[in-house]
């Protein structure tokens, strides 16, 4: 209600509140009353998550290199790096909301509801995320390492490890950005966990005739001959076992047609696999070939009878071309007939067969002499 003034009589409106002096960040007195508060809010929060943003990028450079030195692990090191920059940003987008009013409060009770909301969406990434977690403490690879995928044979090394994927670099010069939630699900093959050494095995069969003995030695100096591959040394240890460091050959076991070697070597470089193996493969082809070592196959002999082959193609050929000439057609259908009346006819004993051919002298006879009496009439 209305004041009323007891010496003037006249009413006096009650004091309102100004926006000006309504929640959240209140404008300096300088400031013009032609400028809208709101406008002035928005530009103090734009500064002022600019300014976390490089503050953010400030932190990273200055501590960086003290936390890489403390925990000595890449991945740890950057994970806590995004951790403090994700905390300098996110607190200064939240003090710039309660510049409009919004409180801590108010904002914390908006995020739960639109959690539960969304809590289904937001499953596989909190898996992926809680998968991270695991990831980084239990060290199954770290960046830098050569790892390959069990199930798709993808090798390559790790570029970056966050809490919710892991990137690799693959040898075919791709990316593959793998969720952390499947990479703890899979075989993953470490190549330089802890010894970047890898040992290789070829298999190759010799004939039963070569000298088993050459070929073992043969191999194992066409290995040794090879770059990136380990000529000997001490053992090498992998857990309580020691194995050779030089090129060893072994018989592996006697198949039906061949005697199976087992050559085992180690490489110094596990992403150099594949060419070490082809070079090692090349050097025991030439050697065997100098020391007439062989290497058995399959043989096939192919064989062609009477009744199918080359002599069923020339008999189908001579026929096609009769068939082609002029008049052939019908001198084939009418061989073709005969044939058939020939092969259909029931068989007759050696009687019958004088008696027709009696017939047949008798017949050409008559024809002989009923030509002979039209050349004697004839003028």
């Amino acid at each position: 209600m209305d004041a009323v003034s007891l010496q003037t009589g006249t009413r006096t409106p009650a004091p309102t509140q100004s926006f000006r002096d309504g929640p959240g960040l209140a404008p300096p007195e300088w400031l013009p009353e032609s400028v809208p508060v709101f406008f002035y809010r928005l530009v103090i929060a734009v500064a002022l998550v600019v300014f976390a943003y490089y503050l953010s990028q400030m932190v990273r450079q200055v501590l960086g290199r003290r936390i890489a030195r403390r925990f000595k692990r890449p991945s740890v090191s950057r994970t806590i790096l995004r951790s403090l920059q994700m905390f300098i940003v996110v607190g200064a987008v939240l003090t710039a909301l309660s510049f409009f009013g919004l409180g801590f409060g108010n904002i914390a009770l908006s995020v739960g509801v639109f959690s539960a909301v969304v809590g289904i969406i937001l499953a596989p990434i909190i898996g992926n995320l809680i998968s991270g977690v695991f990831v980084l403490s239990e060290q199954p690879y770290e960046i830098g390492d050569m790892i390959e995928l069990g199930d798709t044979q993808t090798k390559g090394f790790v570029e970056d490890i966050t809490l919710i994927y892991t990137k690799v670099f693959t040898l075919d010069n791709t990316f593959i950005v793998l969720p952390n939630g499947t990479m703890r699900s899979r075989d993953v093959i470490n190549y330089s966990a802890e010894d970047t050494r890898v040992r290789l095995t070829l298999d190759v069969g010799v004939t039963y005739e070569s000298d088993i003995s050459v070929a073992r030695k043969q191999m194992e100096a066409a290995a040794r001959s090879i770059d990136g591959v380990i000529k000997g040394g001490p053992d090498i240890r992998i857990g309580s076992a020691r194995y050779p460091a030089s090129p060893t050959c072994y018989i592996g076991e006697f198949g039906e047609s061949e005697v199976s070697l087992k050559l085992r070597y180690w490489a110094n470089e596990p992403y150099k696999q594949t060419t070490v193996r082809s070079k090692v493969l090349t050097e025991v082809w030439d050697r065997f070939d100098d020391h007439d070592i062989e290497i058995p196959y399959p043989h096939r002999h192919m064989v062609f009878d009477d009744t199918s082959g080359e002599l069923q193609m020339s008999m189908h050929q001579a026929s096609e071309a009769a068939i082609s000439r002029p008049g052939g057609a019908t001198t084939r259908a009418a061989e073709t007939e005969n044939e058939t009346a020939e092969e259909s006819s029931p068989e007759v004993g050696s009687a019958d067969g004088s008696a027709g051919t009696e017939e047949r002298n008798a017949s050409e006879r008559e024809g002989e002499r009923e030509t002979d009496s039209d050349a004697t009439d004839s003028p």
